[in-house]
């Protein structure tokens, strides 16, 4: 025998989610989840209505993180002011996650690895950046010359801004790594001697 009675209806699962996230968090805390995880700028109604929160309540937190230098601010299309995540704080929130994850002599041995890759990259194209090999290879194409120059294929391009990035935030977090030790009184550098 089957049971033909049809279950009882289900609530809007997003309904839910979105209700508890409310009853959970401070309208701040909102407003900075929502924040985070905008790229590009955003008025404070549209933060506001992310973050069920009023838009006077999101322009209240947004120009609190602004002051805290977690948010930049611009002039919107409009001439209202448009809000979006800073990148420095972008780089602090890599950095610590790659403290968390990493120790720092082995960061340290990261870092001389990546910039070792990158000086193997220059050698080889004989230049210092990767956007300098795809201007060469345009203009080869465009003037129908070879330089002798090795063309570069998407994948290695890729490496090559890849690591030049990820060397960006380890040194973001090396330098973290030595200002807190700076600040905790520990002067030690990482192979145990004490810089002059």
């Amino acid at each position: 025998m089957t049971d033909n009675t049809p279950p009882d209806e289900f609530e809007d699962i997003n309904k839910v989610v979105s209700d508890e996230w409310e009853s959970t968090t401070t309208p701040y805390e909102r407003v900075r989840h929502v924040i985070a995880h905008t790229y590009s700028p955003a008025s404070a109604d549209t933060v506001a209505e992310d973050a069920r929160t009023s838009p006077k309540t999101a322009r209240k937190h947004l120009n609190t993180l602004a002051d805290e230098g977690f948010v930049v601010t611009a002039t919107g299309e409009h001439g209202g002011t448009a809000y979006q995540r800073s990148p420095e704080s972008l780089v602090v929130e890599q950095a610590a996650d790659i403290l968390e994850h990493v120790s720092t002599d082995e960061l340290v041995t990261r870092i001389a690895e990546m910039r070792d890759r990158l000086n193997d990259y220059r050698a080889e194209y004989g230049v210092d950046s990767p956007e300098e090999v795809t201007i060469e290879q345009t203009n080869q194409i465009l003037s129908e010359t070879d330089s002798g120059q090795s063309d570069i294929d998407a994948e290695t391009l890729q490496d090559w801004q890849t690591t030049r990035r990820n060397l960006a935030f380890a040194n973001a977090a090396l330098s973290i790594a030595n200002a807190e030790r700076f600040v905790d009184g520990d002067l030690r550098t990482t192979d145990g001697s004490v810089p002059v």
